[in-house]
């Protein structure tokens, strides 16, 4: 499973945004106690009002209810679930994936889901969401206006890390993970593990026009599309993330990959890593 990154964020806030502001909230349902990260203002505070706003913050939706927001993240395993009539049966905590369920004053209204065991999905409910500390550490969004080459060129300067975990690390940039820090590199043709701090101007440039290029793109497929649709057209997209061991679209050499305890990349020797393929650590361990 992947986590939903900034393209499909900003198409579930599109498509909560077009049919629940202006709706009234009648009812929260907590099918998971331990997914509400905060306890003041309760859940209950939401119920009665109505949703002026909904918005994204990185990988963050924001639900704007009069003032107090309701916000959530999905992470690995967490959806949503939309339903122009939600069922008239309550949920049952621990019962089902349904974590929390929102009602509106139309008949319909939204859950949020998790699969699996290892749980990630979070919810608050806040009055600034600047309380959420995910928010507050925030990097700058990299579809914002100010987000200028010359503001990239800021970012990376003097960081001695990959540019893989620079990509993906929320504090530095919000809103791209594992999937589409794979893409953006691919597109810009370089290696995963180079050093963000060495990078030339021109592969600066490059990787800055590369990272426009894919969030914009994916944020233009995604849009319109109902949430169900979003995950499918996710992965159609991508031309080597979670494609290990398919041609590349560009070359048509072979997609390589290397794993890492919870998670692994994608890149393609031929357009990266001037045909040298990198070294995979599970596997040289494994070899010794």
């Amino acid at each position: 499973m992947t986590v939903p990154e900034l393209p499909e964020v900003q198409a579930l806030v599109d498509f909560l945004g077009g049919r629940i502001v202006g709706r009234v909230v009648t009812d929260v349902e907590l099918g998971s106690i331990a997914v509400l990260k905060t306890f003041d203002p309760p859940p209950d505070a939401l119920i009665g009002s109505p949703v002026d706003g909904v918005s994204r913050h990185g990988k963050f939706i924001d639900v704007d209810v009069d003032g107090t927001h309701l916000v959530f993240h999905l992470a690995r395993a967490g959806w949503l679930r939309w339903f122009d009539q939600v069922p008239s049966t309550r949920v049952r905590p621990g019962k089902s994936p349904i974590a929390l369920r929102v009602r509106l004053d139309d008949g319909a209204g939204f859950d949020l889901t998790e699969a699996g065991t290892r749980k990630g999905l979070a919810a608050y409910v806040v009055r600034d969401p600047q309380e959420v500390a995910g928010i507050a550490s925030l990097g700058p969004d990299p579809l914002a206006d100010e987000f200028t080459r010359e503001a990239f060129g800021e970012v990376l300067a003097g960081r001695r890390q990959q540019i893989k975990g620079v990509l993906r690390d929320q504090t530095i940039i919000a809103g791209i993970g594992n999937a589409y820090s794979d893409e953006i590199l691919h597109a810009a043709k370089l290696s995963p593990f180079a050093i963000a701090a060495n990078l030339t101007e021109e592969q600066v440039d490059t990787l800055y026009e590369a990272l426009r290029w894919v969030l914009k793109h994916a944020v233009e497929v995604a849009a319109g599309k109902p949430a169900a649709e979003l995950k499918d057209a996710k992965r159609a997209g991508m031309a080597v993330h979670g494609r290990t061991g398919e041609k590349c679209p560009v070359c048509g050499d072979v997609v390589r990959e290397v794993s890492f305890a919870d998670s692994s990349l994608q890149y393609c020797a031929t357009c990266q890593t001037g045909g040298k393929p990198l070294a995979d650590r599970r596997m040289s361990r494994l070899l010794r």
